[in-house]
């Protein structure tokens, strides 16, 4: 009888008996228990006690070699090979308690349970012994953690492992466990680009690990993931040649392309830092050319106006050297955001260059010929990089180009480019993009971009122009590659709209992606053209079937959806006694967005 049954306060007064801690209580208290036994497991020789019905209800593996009409279903001693006693014994705890203590093992003994856990199909006590060898990686076990995650395909184990050791890789070379590395796992690990240390120390690991492992019969195949080229002369006479591991010819060829081929054609290693930025003081980095350095790294986004917050350079025709950033080490970079300043309406022109040497430059982002404002969310594929030149050649308002802040990263996030630009798919002309109106009406700036599809009436929550004057006119904060756009026209009565679209990327070159003069046009426009460069995209309206004035609420591109979004809340249809607003015979200005040309006040601003 259960020792339990005297007990008070186990009542169930909602109905609801949870008496689950006395159950794990009992099957517990079999755990290394002859009693009720009905199979013996031997590991190394060792006797354990089991039960059928509990083992096979917690594993498949036993369910199967106890009850699957094996021989060992006919057997009452079973003996396992495969593994160790301290890990067998842990897990065997864990099948009869739900309960394993990791802190208090061997790092040995908890690769084992994971091999264990892997092998009998515990499936959440290996994402659990997972979980907590991620948090407990350093340098003296992430070797051995990553075979093991490559040997029982843990790939998410075996990315963290990876990442640990790109980041410790010159410590890592330095390391006993280094020779206990599988061969494949040394091919992969000094195979990666992110593997982060002198060439030379890696081919010295490397032939320490032949040394430690005779029998692989794979020596060629472990130096040739050395990256000669990048060792100097002394290094390959000095260090190379006298190991045998490598022949003459290919020290010759090696010899050949570092001096003939260009750095940037050379295969460089880099640290990689993912979603993190390397432009960093923390990180070493610093600016070593432009005017008023401080401020490009300090990361202070906000308080910046005309006479500080900024490094800027002068733009001329001679060459100006621009905005030059040292990292603190050479990284892996695909990704580069960068504020310019943004306090009035201009717009700049820029390109960016990186190199390793500092003589070798590769541009890796060409604005030169497009208008760019605020944050730039610039992609390249991924490179190597020590140093990152900004040179600004054109400010719509002075001869001087500024720069609030500089990130560097590299990034996981997909993207797709098409002739240097991103082509995106997520909308663009949004405020948050550095998207702006720059030309219209409306009661609030930028409504247009909101993306508030719903709270719009006659007076409010649109953007609009006066037919035959003026236009609505939108600038990106960088040129995209757009293939479609979305417009909601003000849709509250039945009236229809008559309007073309025209984009372009400096404000003098048109081309019209869409005219719809000849359509009677209502509400939702799905818009879909040849992929072009887009910086401005001008809406122009030439006819309402209600008034004289055109009236857009929402703007998007690329499109989000081939079709209009959940119907808009129900509107009063009944005219309002105002005249302003799209009831109206003619447009009454509440906010003008200017367009981008120099403002009289700018004119003060020339000498900054």
């Amino acid at each position: 009888m259960s020792s339990h049954h005297h007990c008070l306060g186990l009542n169930a007064p909602n109905g609801e008996i949870h008496h689950i801690k006395f159950l794990s209580e009992h099957i517990g208290a079999l755990y290394l228990n002859d009693e009720y036994s009905d199979v013996v497991l031997k590991i190394e020789g060792q006797p354990f006690h089991g039960h059928k019905a509990i083992l096979a209800a917690r594993s498949e593996y036993f369910r199967a070699l106890l009850f699957g009409g094996m021989r060992e279903s006919q057997q009452s001693e079973i003996e396992l090979k495969g593994t160790t006693l301290a890990a067998f014994k842990c897990l065997l705890k864990y099948i009869y308690t739900g309960h394993m203590s990791l802190t208090s093992l061997k790092e040995d003994v908890i690769l084992d349970v994971l091999g264990l856990a892997h092998q009998y199909g515990f499936v959440d006590l290996e994402a659990s012994v997972c979980d907590y060898l991620r948090d407990a990686l350093q340098v003296r076990n992430a070797c051995a953690v990553f075979d093991a995650a490559r040997l029982y395909r843990l790939e998410r184990l075996a990315e963290v492992c990876r990442d640990f050791l790109d980041r410790h890789a010159a410590e890592i070379i330095r390391h006993d466990s280094f020779l206990q590395l599988s061969p494949d796992a040394v091919k992969e690990l000094t195979s990666r680009d992110s593997f982060f240390a002198p060439e030379a120390d890696i081919f010295r690991a490397l032939r320490d690990w032949v040394a430690a492992n005779p029998g692989c019969g794979q020596a060629g195949e472990m130096v040739g993931a050395v990256r000669l080229p990048l060792m100097s002369l002394a290094e390959l006479l000095t260090v190379v040649r006298p190991t045998g591991l490598v022949g003459p010819d290919a020290i010759l060829d090696a010899i050949h392309q570092g001096s003939q081929l260009r750095d940037s054609e050379l295969a460089h290693r880099g640290r990689l830092l993912p979603e993190e930025n390397v432009a960093q003081p923390r990180h070493g980095t610093q600016v070593l050319q432009g005017e008023m350095r401080s401020a490009l790294l300090d990361g202070d986004c906000s308080n910046y106006d005309m006479e500080r917050g900024y490094t800027r350079h002068a733009i001329n025709e001679s060459g100006d050297p621009g905005i030059l950033v040292k990292l603190g080490t050479q990284s892996i970079v695909n990704h580069i955001k960068m504020l310019l300043w943004d306090r009035d309406e201009r717009s700049y022109s820029y390109y960016i260059e990186v190199s390793v040497d500092q003589k070798d430059w590769v541009r890796v982002v060409d604005h030169t010929k497009y208008y760019c404002r605020s944050w730039q969310f610039l992609r390249f594929p991924a490179r190597v990089v020590r140093y990152i030149r900004v040179v600004g050649t054109y400010n719509t308002v002075n001869k001087v180009f500024h720069v609030v802040a500089l990130e560097a990263m590299y990034t996981h996030a997909e993207v797709s480019l098409d002739q240097g630009l991103i082509v995106p798919k997520e909308n663009v002309a949004t405020v948050e993009r550095s998207a702006t109106v720059i030309e219209g009406v409306s009661r609030v700036r930028n409504s247009l971009l909101n993306g508030d599809v719903h709270n719009y009436d006659w007076d409010s929550g649109y953007t609009c122009h006066q037919l035959g004057s003026g236009a609505i006119l939108v600038q990106l904060g960088q040129p995209y590659m757009i293939h479609s756009m979305r417009l909601l026209l003000w849709d509250i009565d039945g009236r229809s709209y008559h309007y073309y679209v025209e984009v372009s990327v400096n404000m003098w070159d048109w081309v019209v992606v869409a005219d719809k003069t000849r359509e009677s046009c209502e509400s939702w426009q799905l818009l879909t053209f040849k992929p072009c460069p887009v910086v401005f995209i001008r809406i122009v309206g030439t006819h309402n079937t209600s008034n004289e004035v055109f009236h857009c609420v929402h703007l998007e591109c690329p499109a989000q959806c081939d079709g209009p979004p959940e119907p808009a809340p129900a509107q009063d249809a009944a005219v309002p006694v105002s005249t302003a607003g799209a009831g109206a015979t003619s447009a009454t200005v509440t906010v003008v967005a200017t367009s981008a040309t120099a403002t009289a006040d700018q004119q003060a601003d020339e000498d900054s």
